[in-house]
């Protein structure tokens, strides 16, 4: 690889070791009530990542090898990956586009095909998208093109595209706040709501900047909604939220965001994923790290040093 594809894909895997870590330690406090959330107790390890990373694992690995999004081959690496372990917390939407892939659809047909014809708004597309927000940091056009690439392949309707470019978007903003830390946190919002089309994440958006930051978590959480109906527009503004309130703490994001409840492993793996471009590894807790369990990279690193 030439420097800036090292640089690209080292900025993916930072954002990817934050959006596994969010995801894991979200899905391990989601059996547990709120007042023992609130007591901020570590589950004991190991924490266990969901399809959000197995999914975020396939887009890196295609950037790695490929520096693109080549739609067929992500169809063909998520369909690989639901087979070699079907049982990582995978959605209604998802399992029924895989599915039909696996009997020979092709990814556009199966995807274009749910929900009656719609296509998917859900967050599905948004909670894997970070690694590729890191890596495309340096051309915010090509990045909002491949958002969408990637997100076309599971989510026809326009919402879910835009969740995903949404956060794309947000984590190629942090790498620059790293960068610069010339910008207020709230800048973020007013940074991806010019970048967005019109539409009903651009509207959250536009909620999410209209909130003070010092609100109470329950507050924004009543006002954006927290992932419970697991759409992108549920979703997507609320995490923003969450990641501009503590953009630089990755801790006090991540235990922000489960405080909400709601689809905590999905909003942890987005606010994971954001902040962790901010902070860079050495802000993530090495307890939490250690206590993920292994992310298990180093095959398609390998290949692509080959």
């Amino acid at each position: 690889m030439d420097s800036g594809s090292e640089k690209r894909i080292s900025r993916a895997m930072i954002s990817l070791e934050g959006l596994s870590v969010g995801d894991a330690m979200g899905d391990a406090y989601c059996q547990m009530d709120e007042s023992a959330r609130m007591k901020r107790r570590l589950v004991t390890a190991p924490w266990y990542y969901t399809d959000d990373t197995v999914m975020a694992k396939a887009l890196v690995e295609l950037l790695s090898q490929d520096g693109t999004v080549d739609q067929d081959k992500l169809a063909d690496y998520f369909v690989r990956n639901f087979r070699l372990d079907p049982t990582r917390g995978y959605g209604g939407g998802i399992n029924e586009i895989i599915e039909k892939m696996k009997e020979g659809a092709h990814w556009r047909d199966a995807s274009a095909g749910l929900y009656g014809g719609a296509g998917s708004y859900g967050n599905g597309a948004a909670m894997r998208v970070a690694p590729l927000g890191a890596y495309f940091a340096d051309d915010f056009e090509l990045m909002k093109q491949q958002a969408r690439a990637q997100a076309e392949v599971t989510h026809a309707h326009v919402d879910g595209q835009d969740g995903a470019i949404a956060v794309a978007l947000a984590t190629g903003w942090a790498v620059g706040w790293r960068a610069t830390f010339g910008h207020t946190p709230d800048e973020l919002f007013r940074f991806v709501i010019d970048q967005l089309e019109p539409g009903l994440i651009r509207d959250g958006i536009e909620k999410a900047k209209n909130l003070p930051l010092e609100y109470a978590i329950e507050t924004a959480s009543r006002v954006l909604g927290n992932g419970t109906n697991k759409t992108a527009v549920d979703s997507v503004p609320f995490c923003l939220w969450c990641a501009a309130r503590h953009i630089d703490n990755f801790e006090e994001a991540i235990w922000t965001t489960i405080s909400a409840g709601g689809d905590m492993d999905t909003n942890c793996a987005i606010v994971g994923g954001i902040v962790a471009m901010s902070v860079e590894r050495d802000g993530i807790p090495c307890e939490w790290i250690q206590s993920r369990e292994d992310l298990d990279v180093r095959s398609f690193r390998e290949d692509n040093q080959a």
